[in-house]
């Protein structure tokens, strides 16, 4: 059987637009293709920026809950923490011997912080590297990518090439599954949601809080009688990915017809988020009051997945003459 295989790092709180972008689709795939689905968090990579050890665990279990709030099979698929397979940086060494430097210079990852090398630690230079351990060690088949990580999954399949070129076909080359129709997901201020942007709504925040995110989106100043543009309104953008479609072209038609306020948007658009995801926030602070639950499921996942690497890593060792544990 196939396998599918995407991560998420643990820096913050998943938010609306790492929900939408990310998670639903492969909890979506995990139910509708024949594969085998592996979701991991980026704890790792995470290190590369947060420094602190319970602030670091803390958000791996944030990640954790969300995952399981919104409804992905931990049963049926796998879900684990990416330092509990700690083999995975003996891989990342070995894959490391067989990436060029320039590749690495040119990574996104590294280029966006070049003008600050003080501000660039060597993880995080090295960081599609351990991107590649975490696709290759598992065999993955299939990995969605966003666009902006598109280059990172050309270098571990560049790097896989390379390694099967030398030693024979020890390494599956994996395939990226880029959706050309990525919803953009409107931050509350207009850009792309980020959290280095701080413009991201958190749809787990007690409902007072949440409701302070949302009244807090960026209008224009148009009176409350006039007509609206709908498509330039950004909290109508937001509605409608979540509403029925009746309902988005209910809120349409008001905004355009005038004598409806962005106020009164607002409140509808809270109602939904809080609608949408209600079963999903009563799991998920469940699992953060009781987070013995997410440790466990994380440490099975791990225990069920830890072999594949095992084996991948057997392959490697051999190939490159070391012993076999």
């Amino acid at each position: 059987m196939k396998r599918i295989l995407t991560g998420i790092q643990s820096t913050n709180q998943p938010h609306l637009g790492n929900i939408l972008g990310a998670i639903d689709p492969m909890i979506q795939l995990s139910q509708a293709l024949e594969m085998e689905a592996f979701a991991f968090i980026a704890d790792l990579h995470a290190l590369t920026t947060v420094k602190d050890g319970s602030e670091r665990r803390h958000k791996v279990r944030q990640v954790a809950a969300t995952w399981i709030a919104c409804g992905f099979d931990v049963e049926k698929n796998r879900l684990y923490c990416q330092s509990d397979i700690p083999e995975i940086t003996e891989l990342t060494w070995y894959l490391n011997c067989f990436t060029p430097f320039p590749m690495l210079a040119n990574a996104h990852s590294f280029k966006d912080k070049s003008n600050r090398l003080s501000d660039v630690n060597a993880g995080l230079f090295t960081y599609p590297v351990l991107m590649a351990a975490d696709i290759l060690g598992y065999d993955a088949h299939l990995v969605p990518v966003g666009k902006d990580q598109l280059q990172h999954l050309e270098m571990t399949r560049d790097i896989a090439a390379s390694i099967n070129h030398t030693y024979g076909d020890i390494l599956v080359v994996p395939e990226a599954r880029v959706a050309e129709d990525t919803m953009l997901i409107p931050g509350t201020d207009g850009q792309k949601m980020s959290k280095s942007y701080g413009n991201f709504i958190d749809v787990f925040l007690p409902e007072k809080e949440l409701k302070k995110v949302l009244m807090s989106v960026v209008t224009d100043s148009t009176p409350l009688e006039d007509p609206k543009d709908a498509e330039s309104c950004i909290v109508y953008q937001l509605f409608k990915l979540l509403a029925p479609a009746s309902a988005a072209l209910e809120m349409r038609n008001k905004l355009q017809a005038g004598g409806y306020g962005y106020g009164h948007a607002k409140n509808e658009l809270l109602g939904i988020v809080l609608e949408h995801f209600g079963p999903a926030r009563m799991k998920y602070h469940a699992l953060m009051e009781n987070t013995e639950d997410i440790e466990s499921i994380l440490a099975a996942g791990a225990e069920r997945t830890r072999p594949i690497l095992h084996e991948t890593l057997s392959r490697v060792r051999r190939a490159l003459g070391f012993s076999i544990s």
